[in-house]
């Protein structure tokens, strides 16, 4: 088993977590144990970061002690291999949908550097009395299937991001515009981040594990 980014493991061409729950799955996935340690598979076909880590995706800024603040956490699949990750940290994860938010109440019992937030993403307003008591973040992870998606993960950035901190846009084109190519969609957004003062790191495609979709990573410009 190595280690390729901080709390993220390969094992032939497969990524996994240490289970922070041990024995325990979250969306059916197989757990493997190497010298007593369980592993959570990270699926690629049920999990965004694992489709841009089997793309390639060189820059992941997740760390055992990152506070991240999560839009569009739903059920909570992707945001368990955080928990994961995330020894020392924790994750505010914020979902406007209350179907989802009840199963992501029940993996919170569980995991608790979780915490779920029932409130809509584009209104940081609903949930700026949290974020002041967290204080600011090292991540903005957005992963809204909204029209103005790059708009919602900046306006969150400039109100709870650290100066040092990053942002993870999981970019779904087809929700920007269905009769543009991916790639253009993906400049235009790309341009949209700079003027905002923000830089791009890296943006990798995520065909065929979700299509039409990237993983577009950044940071503050200097």
């Amino acid at each position: 088993m190595q280690q390729v980014f901080e709390g993220v493991y390969k094992q032939g061409k497969e990524y996994y977590t240490k289970n922070a729950v041990p024995g325990k799955k979250v969306y059916g996935e197989e757990i493997i144990t190497v010298n007593g340690v369980g592993y959570r598979h990270w699926n690629a076909f049920r999990s965004k970061p694992a489709a841009a880590f089997k793309k390639g995706l060189k820059n992941w800024p997740l760390k055992k002690n990152s506070k991240v603040l999560y839009l569009g956490i739903a059920e909570g699949t992707t945001a368990s291999h955080f928990s994961d990750i995330l020894t020392r940290g924790v994750i505010i994860g914020v979902e406007v949908s209350s179907k989802p938010f009840e199963k992501l109440l029940l993996l919170c019992e569980e995991r608790k550097n979780i915490i779920p937030v029932l409130a809509d993403a584009n209104k940081p307003e609903e949930y700026e009395d949290i974020m002041r008591e967290a204080g600011k973040v090292d991540v903005v992870y957005g992963d809204v299937a909204q029209p103005h998606q790059t708009d919602v993960l900046l306006k969150n950035c400039e109100e709870f991001l650290k100066d040092d901190g990053f942002f993870v846009l999981m970019l779904k084109t087809k929700s920007i515009d269905v009769t543009k190519p991916v790639k253009e969609i993906i400049g235009r957004e790309e341009e949209k981040i700079r003027k905002a003062g923000f830089e791009v790191v890296e943006t990798v495609l995520l065909d065929p594990f979700e299509k039409a979709h990237a993983c577009i990573i950044g940071r503050k410009s200097a």
